[in-house]
C-alpha cells in the first residue's frame, strides 16, 4: 500500500468479526500496510454474507495458529509491525502462545492492542455479548428511549463502532507515536465497555449541572424537545430537527409559519403541546417538499434519507462521500487529508505478495503450507 497519511506503518490484525476489522479498515484506508490472519474465512457467513467491506484495502493470510509453525510465523511477522491487534476473549492469545509476553520478547517495539467488550479484567470480562450488551451496562442504551418506551438502540454503530473500533484505532495511533519516541511497546486494553461509556460524557455532564433528567424521553436530546426530534411528513418519509440555537430555532418556526410567541423554546411543560404542533404541520408535505423547503435553510432540519438513498443524495455525491469498491458502494476514507487522501481500496488478493513483503518469502511459506500451517 502506498499514500496516505499512515503510509509506512505496518499492522498485524489477528483476524476477530466486529470492530477489530473495522478498526484495521481505518488504519488501510489511510494508508497502513496491514495484514490480516484468519485461517480458512468462508467466502460467507451468517453474519456478513457473500460480502464484507470492512475487510478493505489489505491481504488476508490463513495461518493456523494453533499449529507450532504457524505461531512461529506470526512472531516472525510481530518483528516487522508496528501493531498487533487481537479481538479474541482474555487469555486465549497466551493459550496459543501469542501473548503480549511472547510478542514483545520476539518486538519490543510493537504496540499489542486488545479489542474486547468488557475489557481485560472485571467480573463481566471473560463472558459474551455484543454491541447491544456493552452499551445497555455502559449507560448508554438506557438514556436513548422515547417516554414511555423502551430503549432503542442505533444499530450497533455505539459499541462496536464508535466506542470499540473508533477508539482502537486511535490507541494504536496513540502507542505507535509513544513507541517511537521511546523505543518501547506497550498493551491497550481497548473495551467496548469503556468507549461507550466515554461517549455518553456530555449527558454526564449535564446531568450533574441539572439539565438532564433520568426520566427517559424528557430532555433536549433524547426526543423530549420538540425541536429535536424526528417527525413524520405525508408520504410516509420523516423529517429530522435539530433546531437547538435560537437563531436556528427561529427561522424554523418561520418556514413552519408558526408564530415565535406561539413556540417559546425553552418551557419544557409546554414541549409535549408543541411537539403535537409540529407533527400536525409536516404531515402537510412530503418529505422531498418539505427537504425543498428546509435543508439549504438555517433551521438544522434535513430530510431523513433511507440508507439505500444516502449515496445519492445531492450532497453526499457531490462530495464523493461514497464509492464503488470491489462491486460494492460503500463509503469513502474519511477524514479527508489535504496532502496525503486515503481511499477505500480492494481487498488484497494476492496474499503471497504480501507474506513476501512482510518478509516470508516463497520458501518459507511453501514450507508453512506443506506443514498444514498456511492455506
Amino acid at each position: 500500500m502506498t499514500g496516505g497519511a499512515l503510509a509506512g506503518v505496518r499492522v498485524l490484525e489477528i483476524g476477530g468479526v466486529g470492530p477489530g476489522p473495522f478498526a484495521a479498515m481505518l488504519l488501510a484506508d489511510h494508508g497502513a500496510d496491514v495484514l490480516r490472519i484468519a485461517r480458512a474465512e468462508p467466502v460467507t457467513d451468517a453474519l456478513m454474507g457473500p460480502c464484507n467491506p470492512t475487510l478493505r484495502g489489505r491481504a488476508c493470510a490463513g495461518i493456523d495458529l494453533k499449529h507450532p509453525a504457524g505461531r512461529e510465523a506470526v512472531l516472525r511477522l510481530c518483528e516487522q509491525a508496528d501493531a498487533l491487534t487481537e479481538g479474541f476473549r482474555p487469555g486465549v492469545m497466551e493459550r496459543l502462545g501469542l501473548g503480549p509476553g511472547e510478542v514483545h520478547e520476539r518486538a519490543p517495539r510493537v504496540v499489542y492492542a486488545r479489542m474486547t467488550g468488557y475489557g481485560q479484567d472485571g467480573p463481566l470480562a471473560r463472558t459474551a455479548g455484543h454491541d447491544i450488551n456493552y452499551i445497555a451496562i455502559a449507560g448508554a442504551l438506557g438514556a436513548s428511549a422515547r417516554a414511555g418506551e423502551r430503549p432503542h438502540f442505533a444499530l450497533n454503530l455505539l459499541g462496536d463502532y464508535g466506542g470499540g473500533a473508533m477508539l482502537l484505532a486511535f490507541g494504536l495511533v496513540c502507542g505507535i507515536l509513544e513507541a517511537r519516541a521511546s523505543g518501547r511497546g506497550q498493551v491497550i486494553d481497548a473495551a467496548m465497555v469503556d468507549g461507550a461509556a466515554l461517549l455518553t460524557t456530555l449527558i454526564h455532564g449535564m446531568r450533574a449541572g441539572g439539565r438532564w433528567s433520568d426520566t427517559p424521553g424528557t430532555n433536549l436530546l433524547d426526543s423530549g424537545a420538540h425541536f429535536y426530534e424526528v417527525y413524520e411528513t405525508v408520504d410516509g418519509g420523516h423529517v429530522a430537527v435539530g433546531a437547538i440555537e435560537p437563531q436556528f430555532y427561529r427561522r424554523l418556526l418561520e418556514v413552519l409559519d408558526i408564530e415565535a410567541a406561539e413556540a417559546p423554546q425553552w418551557e419544557p411543560t409546554r414541549w409535549p403541546e408543541l411537539k403535537d404542533r409540529f407533527t400536525e404541520v409536516f404531515l402537510t408535505r412530503t418529505r422531498d417538499e418539505w427537504a425543498a423547503l428546509l435543508e439549504r435553510e438555517d433551521a438544522c432540519a434535513t430530510a431523513v434519507v433511507p440508507l439505500a438513498q444516502a449515496p445519492g443524495h445531492p450532497h453526499l455525491a457531490a462530495r464523493g462521500t461514497f464509492a464503488e469498491v470491489d462491486g460494492v458502494v460503500q463509503p469513502q476514507a474519511a477524514p479527508r487529508f489535504s496532502r496525503t487522501p486515503g481511499s477505500a481500496r480492494p481487498a488484497d488478493g494476492d496474499v503471497a505478495r504480501a507474506l513476501n513483503a512482510w518478509g516470508l518469502g516463497e520458501q518459507e511459506q511453501d514450507a508453512l503450507r506443506t506443514a498444514g500451517a498456511l492455506d
